[in-house]
């Protein structure tokens, strides 16, 4: 089971990418564990599996409409499908890489594997059970799926 300390970690990963890359903040709600079942997803996720001392994976997931948004706060103009996978890919990849330097060289993680799902559910690869950590950035909702043994 994840400390608080390792949980925040995390928040403050996606703290640091929304105030780096969105140039706004995000806020965060109050992380939480699933204690049945799968948890729900958005349009995208960006999957990455982690390996070495802990084993499980780490996702973002957002909606299609927030991954716009994001794309032009971050002057893109270009909102086209392969553009959504590769920002919802870079998301999971960086909050996770940052993660890594607290949990050292034994935490290692893949390259983002990513999703589409509407109204899916994310399976664990692992049998701890997941935290949830909620993001609101505007108007928008999102994910951090935080799954390791």
């Amino acid at each position: 089971m994840l400390t608080e300390a390792e949980i925040k970690t995390f928040v403050d990963g996606a703290i640091h990418y929304f105030a780096v890359s969105a140039r706004q903040p995000v806020a965060v709600g109050s992380p939480y564990l699933i204690t049945e079942g799968a948890p729900a997803v958005h349009e995208y996720t960006g999957v990455i599996a982690v390996s070495g001392k802990r084993k499980g994976a780490v996702c973002f997931t957002a909606p299609r409409s927030m991954l716009m948004v994001l794309l032009m706060r971050m002057n893109e103009t270009d909102t086209s499908e392969t553009n959504m996978r590769d920002l919802i890919g870079e998301v999971a990849n960086t909050i996770s890489g940052n993660a890594r330097r607290d949990f050292g060289k034994d935490f290692a993680i893949s390259v983002p594997t990513v999703v589409e799902t509407a109204g899916g559910k994310f399976r664990p690869p692992v049998a701890a059970r997941p935290f949830i950590i909620p993001l609101n950035w505007r108007s928008h909702s999102a994910k951090l799926i935080v799954c390791l043994e």
